[in-house]
C-alpha cells in the first residue's frame, strides 16, 4: 500500500507545481485553492507512504515524479519547450532514482 500512497503523493506534487503557474503568485483563488490543498494532500499521503518506505526512497521518488509530471505536462499544457537538455536532464533523473532502489 505503501507504494499507492507514494504515486497519490506524488500525483499531488504534480499537481501542486502546476497549480502554483496558474496561481500567478496566489492572486487567482481557485488556482491557489487548488495548490494549497495539493501540497497538503502530497504531504499526508506522502507520510503515510514513509511509515513503510525508507525516506531515501519515498522522497526522492516523489520529487522526481513530480519533476518529470511538471517538466512534461509545462510542455503539453503551457507550451514550455522540450530541449534535447531537457530529455537528458530527465534520464539523468530517472537514472538517479533507480540507483537509489
Amino acid at each position: 500500500m505503501a507504494w499507492v500512497f507514494l504515486l497519490v503523493a506524488a500525483g499531488f506534487e504534480v499537481t501542486f507545481a502546476m497549480g502554483m503557474k496558474y496561481a500567478q503568485g496566489f492572486t487567482r483563488l481557485w488556482p491557489s485553492l487548488i495548490t494549497v490543498a495539493a501540497a497538503v494532500g502530497g504531504i499526508y499521503f506522502l507520510t503515510l507512504a514513509m511509515r513503510e518506505l525508507p525516506v531515501s526512497i519515498a522522497y526522492p521518488i516523489w520529487t522526481a515524479i513530480g519533476s518529470l509530471g511538471t517538466v512534461f505536462l509545462g510542455f503539453a499544457l503551457l507550451g514550455e519547450s522540450l530541449t534535447l537538455i531537457k530529455l537528458l536532464s530527465v534520464g539523468l533523473i530517472v537514472a538517479g532514482v533507480v540507483g537509489l532502489k
